[in-house]
């Protein structure tokens, strides 16, 4: 029997029930066919020569054309063409990293906030990570992702479906329709069993699913990504609320300082050693200071707003945050060594290489679609005219076979998505080059912002030192009647200055080191990396 041979339609005095549909452009299969026996149903294959009596007539001119139909589907398959060079993966070895990345040392340790020293934000960060929408955000965000891969793995698999049919038909009296039938009603019914399963020979659907699992994977490290960003963010808006009642305690400690030299001041005007201009420019300063506490007030109010927004709570819980116990001057050195490979344990980086993964498993997807698909398709059932002998063991039918469907003219569909799939791996590829890039460049930066702060820190501690003695000197001095309240006033001013740019470059120093923990990925749990 020609290859052609199962296409042709046959024809008998009954109509012949429908099959059930094999996928594919070009059917193979061998299909069993019911044809009327004695009031019965049996099975019947189609004849290795086709007979007069039941299949139309095959004129001549359909065997070039099947010939040519042959022809086609050796030769016809569309081609991809010539795709360009695809893009490069940067690699960390590729780049001058400088000084800043030099081999060995050893990872922070997990959790690195806990170097801080205060229990109270450990709770907060523990809290944060249970209750933050935008964590919940990312776990949807990865289910929906661990979804489409469950959906992609499925296409490897065989599908079995069942069906029923029952239609109540009149059969017409102008064709061969034989008696008792002809102009009558009947029903025909028809369960089946429908079984497809598609060989993938050239791994369509496996590149598919490849790229739904690496696209799963690159959600499961942005949702890493996501924790760690607001672990960072809690630990940072907490600094900001240390740094601001330290300042509130240098401000109340200088107010309390100028009320004690307006008090000497009025002594001495009242023991007719000073002057009214003197207990004026000795109360001027004690407003401005008050207002500054209050700004300070509702700093540290909008603080403990944002500790309790990050973690998915009200302004109510926000008021329940006692001042931190977290001592300003304590930092951790950072070790000799920060080697570059750190950066690769960085969910950002991770999540990029992903993508690069997934865009090239759909490059080979999109190549796979230029050849023939193969599926094997297979069914079973019983079919029969009325109720009576629907269950009966004559009126079993089934068959089995293959389908096979591949291009041979789209319009240039194929190539169009093969050049959009590569595009699309290009732009994952400069992505993730781009996201090294800046990696590397906020961990540098960082990594010069800490040291510099350390230097920062020692020279305004000496400063601080040299200014707390001329306040002294100035205060004694005053005291003792040797000196104007103008020098007094200046020392002061300065010494507040520097206790102020020391609390800050402190809480730069923690919030600096706490943004390069960040930027190494310390204390992440590991993600699988490609």
């Amino acid at each position: 029997m020609t290859w052609w041979g199962s296409l042709v339609r046959v024809q008998s005095r009954l109509p012949i029930p429908n099959k059930p549909p094999i996928h594919g452009g070009f059917s193979l299969a061998r299909r069993a066919l019911t044809l009327p026996r004695r009031g019965r149903y049996f099975h019947q294959p189609i004849p290795a020569t086709p007979s007069p009596t039941n299949v139309l007539p095959i004129q001549p001119p359909c065997r070039p054309l099947a010939a040519l139909a042959l022809a086609l589907l050796v030769t016809g398959c569309a081609a991809p063409g010539e795709a360009p060079p695809p893009a490069r993966l940067t690699e960390v070895d590729q780049l001058d990293l400088g000084k800043a990345f030099p081999d060995g040392g050893a990872a922070p340790a997990a959790p690195w906030w806990a170097e801080l020293g205060d229990p109270q934000l450990a709770r907060w960060v523990a809290r944060a990570v249970e209750g933050s929408p935008s964590l919940r955000i990312a776990q949807a965000r990865l289910q929906q992702a661990q979804a489409a891969a469950g959906i992609a793995r499925a296409a490897e698999l065989p599908t079995v479906n069942g069906t029923g049919d029952f239609t109540l038909n009149r059969f017409t009296e102008s064709e061969f329709i034989p008696p008792p039938y002809a102009g009558h009603h009947e029903w025909d019914n028809k369960i089946l069993a429908q079984a497809r399963f598609d060989l993938d020979l050239w791994g369509r659907n496996r590149s598919l699913n490849a790229a739904a699992l690496d696209t799963a994977r690159a959600a499961q490290a942005e949702a890493i990504a996501a924790r760690l960003s607001l672990q960072t963010a809690v630990v940072r808006t907490y600094l900001q609320l240390a740094l601001s009642h330290a300042l509130r305690d240098i401000a109340e400690a200088t107010l309390a300082q100028q009320q004690q030299i307006l008090d000497i001041t009025q002594r001495r005007y009242r023991a007719g050693l000073g002057t009214q201009l003197e207990v004026s420019e000795a109360q001027t300063p004690l407003p401005t200071t008050r207002a500054l506490i209050e700004q300070i007030n509702d700093a540290i109010a909008r603080q403990r707003n944002e500790i309790a927004a990050l973690a998915g709570a009200g302004p109510g819980d926000a008021a329940g945050i006692a001042p931190p116990q977290i001592d300003l001057g304590r930092t951790t050195p950072l070790p000799d060594v920060i080697p570059a490979h750190w950066l690769g344990r960085r969910p950002d980086l991770i999540a990029q290489r992903w993508r690069v993964e997934a865009a090239g498993q759909s490059v080979r997807a999109a190549r796979a679609s230029f050849y023939p698909d193969i599926n094997l398709g297979a069914f079973a059932g019983v079919q029969s005219l009325g109720f009576t002998q629907l269950l009966d063991g004559s009126s079993f039918l089934a068959g089995v076979g293959p389908a096979i469907s591949l291009p041979i003219f789209n319009g240039g569909r194929l190539r169009a998505e093969l050049g959009a799939s590569t595009a699309a791996y290009d732009v994952a590829v400069e992505t993730y080059n781009q996201t090294l890039i800046a990696a590397l460049t906020q961990t540098a930066n960082l990594i010069a912002s800490v040291r510099s702060l350390d230097v920062q820190i020692d020279e305004t501690r000496q400063a601080l030192v040299s200014a707390d003695r001329a306040y002294n000197l100035a205060l004694t001095g005053y005291r003792a009647g040797l000196t104007e309240y103008l020098s007094v006033l200046n020392a002061q001013s300065r010494r507040l200055e520097e206790q102020r740019r020391l609390a800050q470059l402190q809480a730069q120093r923690l919030d600096a080191q706490t943004a390069l923990y960040e930027a190494l990925a310390g204390g992440m749990e590991g993600s699988p990396s490609p």
